[in-house]
């Protein structure tokens, strides 16, 4: 199961979520979130990290340059796109710099995955190659870290896991109920963010050990 820690803001807690043993943590560069982190920070983080961890930034609605810079900058070999962002866009970055990783976040609600379907089309006429998407709830005006589950019956109904790329979970999850979000949705993996905090942007280790544990479990 691969397992990413979303929203780390400091070097210390970057060691300390390494050291329990997930596969990503992710660098939240959307300014209006509490989990954002500055260049400098995020390219230290990025630096220190043990070879089995590895660092995926998070952009909203930045623009190409932007994620493209930063990118660079701090030495990341993945991007996760959670904004409005078209396939066009994915098309771009892709094309700028092939070999970065994309993971292409989804807000769904009742709806469920009607939208996935329609964007992963369209990025299949594009050829652009997304290497997972991530699918967290949808909450109006809210882009991620809400704490809100996401639907996991129609992911587990919908999610077309033999033709779209890697399913990896979010929303809502923790140590509590991420066994069984797993167990309904049958993911690739799982990603965690305030479901791991004491506080908003604040990780607590134990809580991590925890989810970390119960998701491999």
């Amino acid at each position: 199961m691969w397992i990413k820690v979303c929203g780390i803001r400091d070097l210390p807690t970057a060691q300390s979520v390494a050291e329990l043993g997930p596969d990503a943590i992710g660098l939240n560069f959307f300014s209006k979130s509490p989990r954002f982190v500055d260049l400098a920070t995020a390219k230290e983080i990025a630096a220190n990290l043990p070879p089995s961890v590895e660092s995926i930034g998070l952009f909203v609605n930045h623009e190409l340059h932007d994620v493209l810079d930063t990118a660079t900058h701090c030495g990341l070999k993945a991007v996760q796109i959670h904004g409005d962002e078209p396939p066009e866009f994915l098309a771009q970055l892709k094309a700028e710099q092939p070999s970065l990783k994309v993971l292409r976040a989804f807000r769904i609600g009742s709806e469920g995955c009607r939208d996935v379907a329609k964007y992963l089309e369209e990025c299949r006429r594009l050829q652009v190659c997304i290497s997972g998407c991530l699918i967290d709830a949808r909450v109006d005006g809210v882009y991620g870290g809400t704490g809100h589950t996401a639907p996991w019956d129609l992911i587990a109904d919908q999610y077309d896991s033999a033709r779209w790329p890697h399913l990896i979970v979010a929303g809502g999850l923790n140590p509590a109920n991420v066994a069984e979000a797993i167990s309904k949705t049958l993911p690739f993996g799982v990603d965690v963010a305030s479901g791991v905090e004491s506080a908003p942007g604040t990780k607590d280790l134990s809580l991590v050990q925890r989810f970390i544990a119960a998701a491999r479990r």
